[in-house]
C-alpha cells in the first residue's frame, strides 16, 4: 500500500491555479466553467489527502452558494471519507468529484491534465 502524503510542489501549483480559476470564473457568474474548474483541481489532488479535501470543500461552499442540494449533501460524505481514502491510495482515478458520478466510479482524465499527472509520477 503506498501512502499519499503530501502532494509535489509543482502539481500543488495546478490545483491551487484550477482553484483561482474556479473563484474567478465564479465571481463573473460563469457558473458551468466555475465548477469545471473545481472538477478539474479534484482530479488534479485526488491522490493527496489535503489536496483532496480541499477540492470538496469547495466543491460544497459552491452547492451552498448556488443553493444545490443535491450537490450539498452529496459532498458532505466525500468531503469526510476522500482524504482518507488518498492517504491510503484508494482512489477512481480521473473521478470529477461531483455528487453527479459514483464516489468510487473511475472516468478518464483528460488529456491535457493526463499530461500534468503523469509527469509527477514516482
Amino acid at each position: 500500500m503506498k501512502l499519499h502524503l503530501k502532494i509535489p510542489q509543482g502539481l500543488k501549483k495546478h490545483v491551487t491555479n484550477e482553484l483561482l480559476k474556479s473563484k474567478d470564473t465564479f465571481k463573473k457568474g460563469e457558473l458551468q466553467t466555475s465548477w469545471r474548474h473545481l472538477e478539474r483541481a479534484h482530479i488534479l489532488g485526488q491522490a493527496y489527502p489535503i489536496e483532496h479535501s480541499q477540492a470538496h470543500w469547495q466543491m460544497l461552499l459552491f452547492a451552498f452558494r448556488i443553493k444545490n442540494t443535491k450537490e450539498i449533501l452529496g459532498q458532505i460524505p466525500r468531503l469526510l471519507v476522500g482524504g482518507i481514502k488518498s492517504f491510503v491510495g484508494e482512489i477512481p482515478l480521473g473521478n470529477s468529484g461531483g455528487a453527479n458520478v459514483p464516489p468510487l466510479k473511475p472516468m478518464q482524465i483528460p488529456m491535457d491534465l493526463l499530461v500534468i499527472l503523469e509527469s509527477y509520477k514516482k
